[in-house]
């Protein structure tokens, strides 16, 4: 990759990773569901009316609507506001790749690669030794609400996989727009539902800056602008050159929670990470050879954009937030 775009690549994942410290913001002066559906509404419109709406069935949209980006963002959201840190909770998302291969297997019949296979066992103790030292210092709680959203996306990455929706340059951005149409309403609802007409009111009476700036940010910066420079560097190179800078992801997410939030993971939650990020590494790095080949992959699907292409298991997304 030119270096232009390698900075490019950097700036996306920098912009990822602060998006969970723009999200913990936000929900400081808005409660989750309601938060989801105004960030969501800001991402659909007017963007719906300029991005081409994928060669896909509505039901297929409405399902990667569902898993990708309400059930991930919605448990995202609820972590994060019962007290998961947001540092931490940029390194255990990634879980999601793992999740995706496993679920592949499970469902598409898709045999992982030995490495795969070993990232798999790597990540997983690195999740384990994540959730003991979270067991020692704080409620765990939060912690299982935030692995039930990466395995909400990661079953939306192999639902967008078996419908074959990201084939062509910015296709990712359009899935994004499109199936996203499914978040407002039923966020909407949860959010009259559970934390009721009273807070949702006063939220909206009452708007403050803070989650005005965040919904921008999570919407236009996150969203729009990352998935457009992202899929604009996926249709320039092949998908294994480009996808390892998704792991930058978590080291600018811990250390804009450190600074914004004074966040400091525990030792044992700081080596469970190392351990976890290791083991995406395994599934996701491939050795380089002498001569690139570019394999047809598809692009990522979520904001912290995880390898879509980890259950093709060829050789080659995040959030995030």
């Amino acid at each position: 990759m030119r270096s232009r775009d390698s900075a490019l690549a950097v700036l996306v994942a920098l912009i990822w990773g602060t998006n969970f410290v723009a999200i913990r913001t936000g929900l400081d002066s808005m409660p989750p569901m309601l938060f989801l559906a105004v960030r969501f509404v800001v991402v659909c419109v007017p963007a719906v009316f300029l991005v081409r709406r994928p060669a896909l069935p509505w039901r297929d949209l409405a399902l990667i609507g569902l898993f990708t980006s309400l059930g991930q963002f919605a448990l995202m959201y609820l972590a994060l506001h019962l007290g998961m840190p947001p540092g931490l909770s940029s390194l255990v998302l990634q879980a999601q790749v793992l999740l995706t291969v496993v679920i592949a297997a499970l469902w598409l019949r898709e045999r992982p690669s030995v490495p795969q296979r070993l990232g798999v066992a790597v990540g997983g103790a690195g999740l384990v030794t994540i959730a003991v030292g979270r067991g020692l210092s704080a409620p765990v709680l939060p912690l299982v609400v935030l692995v039930l959203a990466a395995v909400s996306w990661a079953v939306g990455n192999v639902l967008t996989r078996r419908a074959g929706a990201l084939t062509g340059p910015g296709a990712g951005l359009g899935v994004t727009v499109w199936s996203g149409l499914v978040v407002p309403l039923p966020a909407l609802v949860l959010s009259l539902a559970i934390e009721g007409p009273d807070a949702v009111g006063t939220a909206l009476t009452h708007l403050q800056w803070s989650a005005v700036l965040s919904t921008a940010y999570t919407a236009y910066l996150s969203s729009l602008l990352g998935y457009g420079i992202w899929n604009t560097l996926l249709s320039r190179h092949p998908v294994a050159r480009v996808t390892p800078f998704a792991m930058l992801v978590p080291v600018f997410g811990m250390a804009a929670a450190a600074v914004a939030f004074g966040e400091r993971p525990t030792v044992l939650e700081a080596a469970g990470g190392a351990v976890l990020l290791a083991g995406v590494g395994v599934a996701v790095l491939r050795p380089r050879r002498s001569a690139d080949v570019a394999v047809d992959v598809e692009p990522a699907t979520g904001p912290a954009a995880e390898p879509a292409d980890l259950v093709q298991l060829a050789g080659a997304r995040p959030p995030a937030g």
